[in-house]
């Protein structure tokens, strides 16, 4: 058999044929002019007719327009009309907060006679401009103009009429004249050399002006830095702990002169007290205690004393806390059937027991312990 004359072309699919009736529409290349221009008319006539039966619609809903259903008779697009939103016509069914009656005052009225809801009714609106500031209670200067102590200008505060720049120089020369520097510095004479103050190290006539006003020391600052040891500011802590001074004796400005600065750790505290250190030593060591070494022997015995009082106050609590562990262990042993009753009781008997104390023997404490012959019950003895 074959097989080339099984094989044979594929036949091709032939292309549709259009089938024409007396009913379908001719395509549009085969259209005259005048049958554009009639279909043409009939659609503006079916547009015109269309928009004429949607404004007979609309116009006879216009009475229910402020209903939220009315607004699907609207073609897409489209508006309400003029006469649908007006206030002339107010149905009865107008929910508006501004109106007790819709068919009177075209359904508005002032919105004073608004009367809030009853949870509201405690609000209470506050006028301001008919307030009058009492200042919280303080008194002002305009209660007591005479009294010059209570409107005094705070001096920290910068005044109304200075301007920021003239604030700033007025502090600048307020700390110079405090410190006596730049011009408000002592002035200096060359013809009177015996007057001139001197500083006492060195003989250099710049001193420190603060100082010897306040310490009564000429210094000068390069003396200051060298020697530490001699010219360095001392807290008052440091002068009470270390050189054992008391506060009445620190705060004699007489006895010891000293430099108040603001505290550096919290300027709402007290100003911090700086004492020159060979002034508290002059007087720790020359007049209260009279040399370095009896300062060293009086502080080793507060010292001691202080120790011992600790020693003292903690023995004292473990011995309230033994008794306490004593009695505690007593009572759970009497409450497990491991023997014993109340205190006072005969032990294996019903009757009641009478303790017979020995004599008081010191235990390794130094405390007196008494024991009694029968029972074994030990009781610690504490003399007063």
């Amino acid at each position: 058999m074959n097989v080339r004359a099984m094989t044979s072309e594929r036949p091709s699919t032939p292309p549709p044929q259009l089938v024409t009736t007396d009913l379908a529409i001719p395509p549009e290349s085969s259209l005259t002019p005048e049958q554009v221009k009639r279909i043409e008319i009939n659609r503006l006539k079916a547009k015109a007719l269309r928009d004429q039966r949607e404004a007979e619609s609309r116009k006879q809903n216009a009475g229910s327009s402020l209903r939220r259903s009315d607004n699907s008779n609207l073609a897409p697009g489209q508006k309400r009309a003029h006469s649908a939103i007006s206030t002339s016509n107010v149905p009865a069914t107008l929910r508006d907060g501004r109106s007790k009656d819709p068919a009177k005052n075209g359904g508005f009225r002032p919105l004073d006679e608004i009367q809030p809801a009853r949870n509201f009714t405690k609000y209470v609106e506050y006028d301001f401009s008919k307030m009058t500031d009492t200042k919280g209670g303080f008194l002002t200067a305009e209660d007591d103009p005479h009294n010059k102590a209570l409107h005094m200008p705070n001096a920290e505060e910068k005044p109304a009429h200075m301007t920021l720049k003239e604030w700033e120089r007025h502090q600048l020369l307020r700390s110079l004249r405090d410190r006596k520097e730049g011009p408000f510095e002592p002035g200096l004479s060359v013809l009177k050399k015996e007057g001139n103050k001197v500083c006492r190290e060195c003989g250099s006539l710049e001193i420190d002006w603060k100082w010897e006003e306040i310490f009564g020391c000429a210094i000068c600052n390069s003396c200051k830095e060298k020697l530490p040891e001699k010219y360095s500011l001392l807290t008052k802590t440091e002068a009470r702990e270390d050189y054992l001074l008391t506060d009445p004796e620190l705060k004699d400005e007489e006895l010891l002169p000293h430099l108040e600065r603001p505290n550096p750790h919290k300027s709402t505290w007290n100003n911090m007290m700086l004492f020159l250190r060979y002034q508290v030593e002059e007087y720790a060591f020359g007049k209260k205690w009279g040399s370095a070494e009896a300062l060293d022997v009086e502080f080793h015995r507060r010292e001691k004393e202080k120790k011992k009082r600790k020693e003292d106050k903690f023995k004292s609590k473990l011995q309230e806390l033994k008794k306490k562990t004593r009695v505690d262990a007593y009572r759970r042993s009497r409450k497990a059937g491991g023997g014993g009753g109340e205190f006072g009781d005969e032990m294996g008997r019903g009757g009641k027991h009478t303790h017979t104390w020995g004599r008081a023997v010191d235990n390794a404490e130094g405390i007196g312990v008494k024991k009694c012959v029968e029972c074994g019950m030990e009781v610690e003895e504490l003399e007063f």
